[in-house]
C-alpha cells in the first residue's frame, strides 16, 4: 500500500474523501482535517499535523497546495502575501516537506479558477480575487518548485473546462459534478506518478471533509 498526504485549502477540502474512496485497497490516504490556508499557515502547522494525527513519515507522495488565500483582497487592500513573499514561503513549505517526509515525491497543485462575479456578489466586495493574479502566483510557485524538482498537477487547467454550473459557489466545486471531475483529476494524477492502477467506476463522496470551508 503507498502513503499518500494530500495538503491544501478548501478546494482540497472538496475532493480528498473521493479520492480517499477511490484509492481504497491501493493507498493509505491522509490529510488535515482543517483548512490549510495560506502558504505560512502550511509552513508554520505542517509539523503540528504530522505529530498530532501520527502521519507516517513514509509518504510516497505529498500532493499539496497554497495560493487562493494568498492572493486573496481584503477591504480592498493588497494581496495578503505579496507575490515575491508568497514565493518564499512556497519555497519554504517544500523544504519543510523534504525535512518532514524525505523519501516522498512531491507534486504542487495549481489553485483553481473562481467565478469572479460570483465571489465579489457572495461578499459584497469585502474580499476579492481576481484570475488574473491567481494565475500569475500559480505562475511564481510553478517556476520556483519545478526548479527544486516538484512536479505540478495542474488542476487550474482541468478546472478552467468546468462550466459554472458546476461552482457550489464563487470559489469551490461542491456540487455532483464538480467533485467528480476534480477528484478524478487528482486520482489519475495519483495513480500516474506512483504507477497504480487507475480505479474503475468513481466515487460517491461529495463536497468538504472540514467544518471551517473559510474564505
Amino acid at each position: 500500500m503507498k502513503n499518500i498526504l494530500l495538503i491544501g485549502d478548501s478546494i482540497r477540502a472538496g475532493y480528498d474523501r473521493a479520492v480517499a474512496e477511490r484509492l481504497t485497497g491501493l493507498a493509505n490516504v491522509y490529510f488535515p482535517d482543517e483548512n490549510c490556508r495560506f502558504a505560512q499557515y502550511i509552513l508554520r502547522a505542517v509539523n503540528l499535523w504530522k505529530e498530532n494525527n501520527n502521519w507516517p513519515t513514509d509518504m510516497d507522495l505529498v500532493h499539496w497546495n497554497a495560493g487562493l488565500w494568498d492572493c486573496i483582497r481584503i477591504f480592498g487592500d493588497e494581496p495578503l502575501s505579496p507575490l515575491p513573499v508568497y514565493r518564499d514561503f512556497i519555497v519554504r513549505v517544500h523544504k519543510r516537506i523534504r525535512q518532514l517526509f524525505p523519501d516522498a515525491k512531491i507534486a504542487f497543485a495549481t489553485s483553481t479558477p473562481i467565478d469572479e462575479e460570483r465571489f465579489r456578489r457572495d461578499h459584497n466586495g469585502k474580499y476579492e480575487r481576481y484570475n488574473r493574479e491567481i494565475d500569475a502566483y500559480n505562475a511564481t510557485a510553478v517556476e520556483a518548485l519545478t526548479a527544486l524538482g516538484e512536479s505540478v498537477d495542474d488542476l487550474n487547467a482541468v478546472m478552467k473546462a468546468a462550466p459554472l454550473s458546476e461552482h457550489s459557489d464563487g470559489v469551490h466545486y461542491y456540487t455532483p459534478e464538480g467533485t467528480a471531475r476534480i477528484s478524478e483529476a487528482v486520482t489519475r494524477y495519483l495513480c500516474d506518478a506512483l504507477e497504480l492502477p487507475f480505479p474503475a467506476g468513481g466515487a460517491t463522496a461529495v463536497g468538504a471533509s472540514v467544518s471551517d470551508i473559510g474564505t
